[in-house]
């Protein structure tokens, strides 16, 4: 018998391509049972929705983005400051989520999803990227990469940026491409965070 978490992470994945393929709107649980070779109940016994179905989808996808990134930003370049290697990780993570069809398919067709976590509070996904970001702005603080303040309110800005910018990517898309707004990113944060 499968364990809970691979039926879950079946589920998921089902409802993952199911959102690719669809959209939220027309994505239902009996679709997403479906595809993941599960019985109805199954699903509803997690999610009594697809919006919150969704909304733990996303929540697994960001932290596939952060702990992939947090990997790669922890191959520490020769010499590099934390302030740099923190800026870095927050780029790939904003540049992971341009490049992910499950988020740009949710900003461009269904952004109401995401205006909760957008506007009044932070969602399980914000908290686990600020649980590994304040470390790190402690850390540049002590090696004098990063400016003095309060390392929560440093990670949030940081946390609110990244989100925003990735979110509004079509408010600039006349004026420059993903890879240039990921560019402008980089130096919007570096200056932010520079002593």
């Amino acid at each position: 018998m499968a364990s809970k978490r691979n039926v879950e992470d079946e589920i998921l994945d089902a409802a993952l391509a199911c959102v690719e393929a669809f959209g939220v709107r027309r994505t239902t649980l009996t679709d997403v049972a479906r595809r993941a070779g599960v019985s109805r109940p199954t699903v509803y016994r997690r999610w009594p929705d697809v919006t919150a179905l969704v909304a733990d989808l996303l929540t697994r996808e960001l932290r596939r983005i952060l702990l992939a990134e947090e990997t790669a930003a922890e191959q520490d370049l020769a010499g590099e400051s934390v302030r740099t290697r923190l800026v870095r990780h927050a780029a790939g993570v904003a540049r992971a989520m341009l490049d992910h069809p499950l988020f740009t398919r949710v900003v461009d067709t269904e952004p109401e999803l995401l205006a909760t976590y957008t506007f009044h509070r932070l969602g399980t996904s914000h908290h686990a990227a600020l649980d590994a970001l304040e470390p790190v702005v402690a850390e540049g603080q002590r090696d004098g990469s990063v400016r003095p303040g309060d390392p929560a309110v440093l990670a949030r800005l940081v946390l609110v940026t990244v989100q925003n910018t990735v979110t509004s990517r079509r408010l600039v898309a006349d004026v420059t491409d993903e890879a240039g707004l990921v560019t402008e990113l980089t130096r919007l944060l570096d200056g932010y965070l520079a002593p």
